[in-house]
């Protein structure tokens, strides 16, 4: 584990500019080739810049960019003059953002080209300075979109900063802002001892080498990536490769072939639609492979084959992809373990840097998380005596400092000793490996007191043929599954009868429903089993995290 004389973003970047000085750090995928050194350079600019701008130690300066190299150089370059990021996540609406740079007394912003419309327009707030994250040019103000690439770079050799503020490790290096999955989005202050805490102690989970080659998908602005995709690595003398445009197919697949990556950080949607897109599909186009594919023996052998076939999709060198932000779906699971793919699973949250247990990919069991992180605290608060389960409770040098001017808000999640909620239900078994069940806030309360899980529901829901997601929810005392189906896939089915291929649609999703409802009451407990199941005719809103806003349809 790297040695650090403190626990400060300045003090990581030190380190690892002195020891990595000719490795590749972060570029655009098949790009430029940027080694550490080049990464300091332009990180002692940006920071000059910034206080050539006036900008000071204990300000805020907001981030809000697509994914880049030069993400992470401003991330940097905040940090090297004290100042505090205050990344945002680019799928927020241009309210959400203006909100949030108010809220968090935002003074100047990085901001790329495809974002500026967002912020051009702010009427409740004045920025001292816009910089245009592509070119760190200063952006003027009344600039048009069109105007901005126009933009020259304002850094200068005259700006390179050879000194770094003296930083205390409790000192803010960021607030991020959760996505708001009950409608409410809180600042969360993170110290630069909770996050390069949390970055160094990943190591023990997973050794980064400095041969190792990231492929960042996650957006930077939370803490998954940030902590474990972007501090991580370079704290190790890794690389990290960006995309220039969204992960589609047909942007991803070449890069992956060309990168071939050793690690990746996923949430299990990616993963899930990898399998139920590409890969189950295979496995249902005629009765006879259907059959085999039940037959246990079978579907291990074929899973295996399919499993090399994923491996190259994805290179053919990874030893380690991380999925954490919501709980992997248990079919998909079972595809990954049998395919012995290199997945892994962990646990944490925004408040807690995010990483609190976890385990590297030899060591998964089903369903599971694994242990806690070394160095960090988790028990269980008044748990069933029957179940064992209860509400986890987590400290550790990692937990956040607060809720960004919420002292209530922070008191009722932390308490004086340090012990954060984290609204999680749990469970450990006798080896201390932790599983999840849900969280509290979803969790339903049976007719004779029962906690029913809707996540655990819904695992068994989206594995039904045609289904692409759903949400179970309780109204009026019964529990109603909210279910969208791929329509397409019915019609498709029925192109045939084109006369009356409406009728037969419609007769076909009765049909689906009622099997359906059949189909997961036969796999549940009896007081958890569905009532009713109703068509959701467009997908759920979610998160920029890609969580469903559970809170909209209860």
């Amino acid at each position: 584990m790297r040695k650090l004389n403190k626990l400060t973003i300045p003090e990581m970047l030190r380190s690892s500019f002195a020891e990595f000085k000719d490795k590749e750090s972060l570029v655009f995928a098949g790009e430029e080739h940027r080694t550490y050194a080049e990464l300091e350079t332009e990180v002692r600019k940006v920071a000059g810049l910034l206080r050539q701008l006036g900008l000071k130690e204990g300000d805020k300066i907001g981030i809000l960019s697509s994914n880049m190299p030069n993400w992470g150089i401003a991330f940097f370059a905040v940090s090297m003059i004290g100042a505090v990021a205050v990344p945002v996540l680019p799928d927020f609406s241009p309210a959400e953002i203006e909100n949030i740079f108010k809220h968090s007394e935002t003074r100047a912003l990085f901001v790329s080209e495809n974002l500026y419309n967002k912020v051009e327009e702010f009427e409740s707030i004045e920025l001292s300075s816009v910089i245009l994250m592509e070119t760190f040019g200063v952006i003027s103000k009344g600039t048009s979109r069109d105007q901005i690439l126009s933009v020259p770079s304002a850094l200068s050799d005259e700006y390179y900063l050879t000194d770094s503020v003296d930083i205390d490790e409790d000192a803010l290096a960021s607030i991020i802002y959760t996505s708001g999955t009950t409608g409410k989005s809180k600042g969360v202050m993170l110290t630069h001892r909770n996050l390069v805490w949390n970055a160094r102690q990943s190591y023990t989970i997973q050794p980064i080498l400095t041969t190792d080659r990231f492929v960042s998908l996650l957006p930077l602005s939370h803490t998954f990536e940030n902590t474990l995709g972007l501090l991580l690595p370079i704290m190790y003398g890794a690389s990290v490769h960006y995309l220039k445009k969204p992960p589609t197919a047909r942007v991803l697949l070449p890069v992956l072939q060309e990168v071939k990556p050793t690690l990746m950080l996923s949430v299990p949607l990616i993963i899930e639609k990898i399998y139920k897109q590409q890969i189950l599909p295979k496995f249902r186009k005629n009765g006879f492979i259907r059959a085999l594919y039940r037959i246990p023996v079978i579907r291990r052998k074929l899973n295996a084959i399919a499993g090399k076939k994923l491996m190259e999709t994805f290179g053919g060198e990874l030893v380690f992809f991380g999925i954490g932000g919501a709980k992997l779906d248990r079919q998909v699971e079972i595809f990954l373990r049998e395919a012995k793919f290199p997945y892994a699973i962990g646990y944490g949250l925004t408040e807690t840097s995010p990483l609190l247990a976890g385990i590297g990919a030899s060591g998964t069991r089903l369903q599971g998380i694994g242990p806690v992180l070394e160095g960090v605290e988790l028990k269980l608060e008044n748990p069933d005596p029957k179940t064992g389960e209860g509400e986890i409770l987590a400290k550790g040098p990692n937990v956040m400092k607060g809720y960004f001017k919420e002292p209530e808000l922070t008191r009722e999640v932390l308490s004086e000793d340090g012990w954060f909620r984290t609204g999680d239900l749990g469970v450990f078994d006798r080896n201390g490996y932790l599983y999840m069940k849900g969280r509290i806030k979803n969790m339903i309360l049976g007719a004779s007191g029962e906690n029913i899980y809707p996540e655990e529901i819904e695992s068994v829901i989206n594995n039904f043929r045609s289904v692409v997601e759903s949400l179970v929810v309780q109204r009026k005392g019964k529990l109603v599954a909210l279910v969208h189906l791929n329509i397409e896939e019915i019609e498709e089915k029925y192109h045939l009868m084109r006369d009356q291929a409406e009728q037969y649609v419609n007769e076909k999703v009765d049909e689906t429903l009622k099997e359906l409802q059949a189909y997961v009451n036969s796999r549940v407990s009896k007081f958890a089993q569905v009532q009713l199941v109703l068509v959701q005719p467009t997908p759920f809103e979610r998160t920029p995290t890609q969580k469903i806003k559970r809170f909209l349809y209860s």
